[in-house]
């Protein structure tokens, strides 16, 4: 019977610890006027932020993660510059692999390097090129907490 104990006892600290490590990581806060909430997934070595509206489309993506994205950005897809906490970047239209669906103009993704082995791949959906500037001006103003980033195990 003091096993038994034991290993349910040692169970339940590990489910314990477990969640509070998943908890710690937070997606940036949005904008209270925004409309806009986070769907969050965190996991041992990465964070995945997705925007939606209040009817569920999805308009921003962000991955926090440990490890380097190595998704080449073509300098011919280069468009705004931009910036996310604190990093000068570019915004690129992403490579579909020469298709160009229904909005892909006004799409747009990045890489940016936070800090040594700390990185953000960001991706943006909006419905017209309005949308896109105000999308773009949310990500430059977000600010990220020193537990954003999950830590890798």
């Amino acid at each position: 019977m003091n096993v038994l104990r034991a290993v349910v006892s040692l169970c339940l600290l590990l489910s314990a610890t477990v969640a509070s490590a998943q908890a710690t990581a937070e997606c940036p806060t949005l904008p209270a006027g925004s409309g806009l909430q986070w769907k969050e997934q965190a996991e041992n070595n990465y964070l995945s932020c997705k925007a939606t509206t209040t009817d569920g489309r999805e308009v921003l993506s962000l991955m926090l993660t440990q490890r380097d994205p190595d998704i080449p950005l073509s300098r011919p897809l280069r468009q705004e510059k931009g910036s996310f906490a604190g990093e000068s970047m570019y915004w690129y239209l992403p490579d579909l692999g020469g298709q160009q669906p229904p909005g892909y103009a006004d799409r747009r993704m990045t890489i940016v390097k936070l800090d040594k082995n700390k990185y953000a791949q960001i991706a943006l959906y909006p419905s017209d090129s309005k949308e896109l500037g105000s999308l773009q001006s949310l990500t430059q103003g977000m600010a990220l907490g020193s537990s954003t980033v999950a830590s890798e195990r």
